[in-house]
């Protein structure tokens, strides 16, 4: 499932580990002019990554550009053969995109290039989450991470710190990160907003709906919230905003959303491609509501002009599981908080039913 020239091999190299990670490329791409590319799709497990995966592959070769499919986690040889397959893409490649800095496979690759120009495209909040580390000249590891070896056979201890120095600016490299979301870069780096205009030329305007859509959101099967508060709040939600349909996140479980179906009434709806394209192509809801998330930073932009209006649902601390991180709530309140400065998103109006929900500020906004 390759789809590379045999000509001479493009200077920029990208790689792509999930569907946001890979419309992000396209987005820089665009920014960018088009230079020549060639896209490493890095295969993950689940079945509804890899779909949106190969749906996203087939948008990036239907503009033009080289996709290489790269299966690395089917077996204990697979990030063998894949770094094998990898190395001399990673040794030509003037400049590299990258799109989640803490992934086990992003820094072994990194370890091993040294391109002179290096981007940073966001797979979700990890962006910022990285962008803080490297401020702080942390090491680069997920703060629930606590092993050192990749199941597949990845061991990370020899090429953290390469992969580290790879996202330092120097003499001799240019780093650039390109996001939609609030980030402070590591000094030296530059911030190249990303206003998803690919996505706003290439789909849409979408057709609006009476009804309300609610986005669902993975941080019940990531062990953050609790499951019953998550259902309750959902449904409280539903019931006082009108909403008729839930846009399910693609990690979300089908017992969860089974559930949700049941008890809310809602209509359970799963995205075949990032939300910022299904929401763009439509049709979508005057109002969509979102918990804190890469969406309520990427939403307004992707949809700018159309007249939806977002609403961001505040996280209450009695909804987090006793499991969670300690700093969970304050990252998530941080992520609304700043949806809210940077959207100039305000507080819904006293009569509109939400100050009888149990849960923390509500803001809105119409992009």
């Amino acid at each position: 499932m390759t789809a590379a020239s045999r000509g001479p091999r493009p200077a920029n190299l990208a790689f792509a580990e999930s569907p946001v990670q890979l419309l992000n490329v396209l987005e820089w791409a665009h920014h960018a002019g088009r230079p020549d590319l060639l896209v490493v799709v890095l295969s993950p497990t689940d079945p509804m990554s890899r779909g949106q995966l190969r749906r996203m592959a087939g948008l990036a070769r239907d503009e033009g550009f080289a996709v290489r499919w790269q299966e690395t986690r089917g077996d204990r040889g697979s990030p063998a053969r894949a770094l094998r397959d990898l190395a001399p893409s990673l040794v030509r490649a003037e400049r590299v995109v990258v799109g989640d800095p803490l992934s086990r496979y992003a820094r072994v690759l990194l370890a091993l290039c040294g391109p002179r120009a290096l981007t940073v495209v966001p797979d979700g909040t990890v962006t910022m989450e990285c962008a803080a580390r490297l401020a702080r000249a942390e090491r680069l590891v997920r703060r629930h991470r606590r092993d050192v070896r990749d199941p597949g056979g990845l061991p990370l201890t020899p090429v953290a710190a390469p992969a580290r120095r790879r996202l330092v600016p120097g003499r001799r490299r240019a780093v650039e990160v390109f996001t939609a979301l609030p980030v402070a870069p590591p000094p030296g780096a530059s911030v190249t907003v990303n206003r998803f205009a690919w996505t706003r030329a290439r789909f849409g305007p979408p057709r609006l709906t009476r009804g309300a859509d609610l986005v669902g959101t993975a941080l019940v099967e990531t062990g953050v919230l609790d499951p019953d508060r998550y259902v309750g709040a959902v449904a409280a939600l539903a019931a006082a905003h009108g909403a008729t349909r839930y846009l399910a996140h693609r990690r979300e479980g089908v017992e969860k959303l089974h559930r949700l179906a049941v008890e809310t009434g809602l209509e359970i709806v799963r995205p075949d491609l990032p939300l910022e394209v299904v929401a763009r192509r439509g049709p979508i809801g005057r109002t969509v509501l979102s918990f804190p998330s890469p969406v309520v930073h990427t939403l307004p932009a992707a949809l700018a002009g159309t007249g939806v209006t977002i609403t961001v649902c505040g996280i209450a601390p009695e909804w987090l599981r006793e499991s969670a991180s300690p700093r969970a709530g304050g990252f998530l309140a941080a992520v609304a908080e700043s949806a809210r400065s940077a959207h100039g998103l305000s507080p819904t109006g006293a009569g509109d039913g939400v100050r009888h929900l149990p849960h923390g500020p509500i803001m809105s906004g119409n992009t």
